[in-house]
C-alpha cells in the first residue's frame, strides 16, 4: 500500500503541475476561457475577474502539483487536493451535462478534453486524493526536508516569472495553431480520407388518435401513414464529430464582406499583420514604433495591414486619430484572440507561413526588423 500511496502523490502532483504549468504560462489564454464560462452562465459581472482567477487557478494547482511531488508538507497539501478535486470534479459534471463550452480548458491549449472525458478525469484524480488523504499519516513524512523545501519555494518562484513573463510578452510555448513556422493555407487543409462530421436527422409526428408526439428516425418515419401521422418538425443533430482542421475559420474580409485572404497568404512578398481585438482596449504604447515600421514596409515592397474584430468604421476612425498608415480589415474576434495573445500584437507572414509575432511589448525597430530579415537571408528565407 505504501507504494500505491507513493504513486498516487506523484502521478496526481505531476498532473496538478502540467495542468498549472500550461495554464500559467498562457494568463490570457486562461482569461479568456473563464470569460467564456462566466458568459455561459450568465454572470458577466465577474468578467473583470478571469484574468486573476485564471492566474490564481494555475499557481494553486502548479503549488499543490509540486508539494505533493517533493512530498513536502503532504498531509496539508493532501487536503487542499481533495478539496479542489472534490470541487472540480461536480463543476464538471455539471459542465458535461449542460456544455456551456466545449472544452474545459482544465488543460489549456496544451490538451483538449471533451466535458466529459474531463469528468472521467476528475474521478480518476479524486480517486488518487483519497488515497493520499486515508494513509497520509501512516506513509506520510515526520518532518520536512529543508533541501525540498528550498527547491520547491525556488521552483514556485521561477513559475511566478514565466507567468509574469508569459503576460507581459508572448507566452514561452505556444500550442495553438498559430505558433512560428506554421504556414496557415496548410492548416486550413482537410487530409484525405479524414472523417467528416456525420448527421441524423429526428422527425416529430404527432399521433392523430392519441395526440402524442414523437420522435423517429429517417428509417422508420411515418411519412406514408397519412391517417393516423401528422408531421411536426424535423431537427438535425451532430452523431458523430469529424475532423476538425486546426486553422478553420480564418477570413480577412473588406467592407463589402469579401474575403481577401488569398491575396496576402500566397503572395511571395512579406506581410506585417497588426491584430487588435479589441480597438478601444488596445495598448498603443508601441505606436511609433508600428508607424515606423509601415512606413518603412510601403517604401519597400512589404505588405501591412490591421486585423480586428471591431466594424471597421470604428477602424478607420482610430485609424485616422491615430495616423497609421495601413488600412484594417475584419477578422473573427476567437481567430484573433488565437493568432496572437496581445492587444495590439503583431505577426509577419511569407507565403502564408508566421515568421515572427511580437507582443506590443516588443515589436521592433526598424533596424531589428532589418537585421531579422538579414538573418532570414542567411537561412534563405527571401
Amino acid at each position: 500500500m505504501k507504494y500505491i500511496w507513493h504513486v498516487s502523490r506523484v502521478l496526481l502532483g505531476l498532473v496538478f503541475i502540467f495542468s498549472g504549468f500550461v495554464k500559467g504560462i498562457d494568463p490570457l489564454g486562461s482569461a479568456y476561457k473563464f470569460t467564456d464560462y462566466f458568459q455561459a452562465w450568465g454572470m458577466d459581472s465577474f468578467v473583470g475577474m478571469s484574468l486573476p482567477m485564471g492566474i490564481l487557478l494555475s499557481v494553486t494547482e502548479f503549488v499543490i502539483g509540486i508539494a505533493l511531488v517533493t512530498n513536502v508538507f503532504s498531509i496539508l497539501f493532501g487536503w487542499l487536493s481533495l478539496a479542489f478535486m472534490s470541487f472540480f470534479t461536480v463543476i464538471t459534471l455539471v459542465v458535461a451535462f449542460n456544455n456551456p463550452v466545449t472544452d474545459c480548458g482544465c488543460f489549456g491549449d496544451a490538451l483538449k478534453l471533451t466535458n466529459w472525458q474531463t469528468f472521467y478525469k476528475n474521478i480518476f484524480l479524486l480517486a488518487l486524493a483519497i488515497v493520499i488523504v486515508v494513509y497520509r499519516k501512516k506513509y506520510g513524512p515526520q518532518y520536512v526536508s529543508l533541501i525540498s523545501a528550498v527547491m520547491s519555494g525556488a521552483t514556485v518562484f521561477v513559475f511566478a516569472y514565466l507567468i509574469d513573463y508569459s503576460y507581459k510578452h508572448l507566452p514561452i510555448i505556444d500550442f495553438r495553431p498559430y505558433k512560428i513556422g506554421v504556414n496557415i493555407p496548410e492548416g486550413m487543409l482537410m487530409p484525405a480520407g479524414a472523417a467528416k462530421d456525420e448527421y441524423a436527422n429526428v422527425f416529430v409526428y404527432e399521433n392523430l388518435k392519441s395526440g402524442k408526439q414523437i420522435e423517429f428516425t429517417e428509417k422508420n418515419y411515418p411519412w406514408q401513414d397519412t391517417l393516423n401521422w401528422k408531421f411536426v418538425s424535423m431537427d438535425t443533430e451532430l452523431i458523430s464529430k469529424g475532423y476538425e482542421q486546426p486553422i478553420h475559420n480564418f477570413t480577412i474580409e473588406t467592407q463589402d464582406g469579401e474575403d481577401i485572404k488569398d491575396f496576402f497568404l500566397y503572395d511571395d512578398t512579406y506581410t506585417f499583420v497588426f491584430v487588435s481585438t479589441d480597438l478601444d482596449e488596445a495598448d498603443w504604447s508601441s505606436e511609433e514604433r508600428v508607424k515606423l515600421l509601415s512606413e518603412y514596409a510601403e517604401g519597400h515592397g512589404i505588405h501591412f495591414i490591421g486585423l480586428t474584430a471591431a466594424t471597421l468604421d470604428q477602424a478607420n476612425e482610430v485609424a485616422e486619430e491615430k495616423e497609421l498608415p495601413f488600412e484594417f480589415f475584419n477578422t473573427d474576434e476567437i481567430t484573433l484572440k488565437t493568432m496572437i495573445r496581445s492587444n495590439p500584437g503583431l505577426i509577419l507572414l511569407k507565403k502564408g507561413t508566421i515568421m515572427d509575432k511580437w507582443h506590443f511589448n516588443d515589436i521592433p525597430t526598424v533596424d531589428e526588423f532589418e537585421r531579422q530579415l538579414a538573418y532570414f537571408k542567411l537561412l534563405g528565407v527571401e
